[in-house]
């Protein structure tokens, strides 16, 4: 698979299992999707369903799969799989595939992802995808695993956690902004005559800490951080059997 995500989740596996597996409880915390929708189906079919993606206020790209879960396995873990398509001529993801383990550790649940897709619009959209879209998926599943273990282990609601990361992004980027200032300021006041400058050399310092502080100190504990998640694994991961019974959607 092309893309590796991880996250230890101090929970009870049958909550984590409602909190992915429910469609309304899915599209809370997954960043990617903005609706996700069971469709019908007969006893014993697997599962498909439809999602879509607000990409711009006037545009959603919206795309069909199929999943299915095993909920009980001998080992005590569990399993679920996915093949998803978009027709959708501007979304850069044509097909893909993917899977969530649930693996019991101690008093937490390793929950991981692995997936990868196939990108559309010949060498311009493996381009794109290579230095756009893959970054982003990663950054954006990652995101949203860790918004996901703020809600089961704080009771920290997804709206809650993405106003949390909206505001300290917000106070970073001022932050940034008026020290980035202030540097430029202190350069100009060193020009203007001895006194000034004494006092301005006193400025840089502070303000190139408080822009690395900006930039680099780690997000609050109620702010989502794709940081916090595994992005290579441990070992070499494996797509489970169940994936191979699923079709392409149509």
């Amino acid at each position: 698979m092309g893309l590796y995500i991880e996250a230890r989740i101090r929970t009870d596996l049958d909550d984590l299992w409602a909190r992915t597996q429910e469609p309304s409880q899915h599209q809370r915390w997954d960043l990617r999707f903005t609706e996700i929708d069971h469709l019908p189906r007969a006893e014993g079919e697997p599962q498909r369903f439809r999602y879509a993606t607000r990409v711009l206020p006037f545009l959603t790209i919206a795309g069909t799969g199929v999943s299915a879960g095993e909920r009980e396995r001998p080992d005590g873990t569990r399993t679920s799989a996915l093949r998803f398509a978009s027709p959708h001529p501007l979304s850069l993801l044509a097909e893909g595939s993917g899977y969530w383990r649930y693996v019991p550790d101690g008093d937490a649940v390793r929950f991981l992802t692995g997936y990868d897709y196939r990108p559309r619009w010949g060498a311009f959209g493996a381009l794109a995808d290579r230095w756009v879209l893959r970054p982003l998926m990663g950054w954006a599943t990652a995101w949203s695993f860790d918004r996901l273990r703020l809600w089961l282990e704080h009771g920290i609601t997804p709206e809650r956690a993405l106003g949390n990361w909206l505001a300290e992004l917000t106070v970073r980027a001022v932050v940034v902004t008026v020290a980035a200032t202030g540097l430029g300021l202190g350069s100009a006041a060193r020009l203007l005559g001895p006194f000034a400058a004494s006092t301005a050399y006193l400025c840089p310092l502070l303000l190139a800490v408080a822009i690395c502080l900006a930039l680099f100190k780690q997000p609050l504990s109620c702010t989502p951080a794709a940081r916090r998640c595994l992005r290579t694994p441990p070992t070499r991961a494996r797509a489970p059997r169940l994936l191979s019974t699923l079709e392409n959607p149509r």
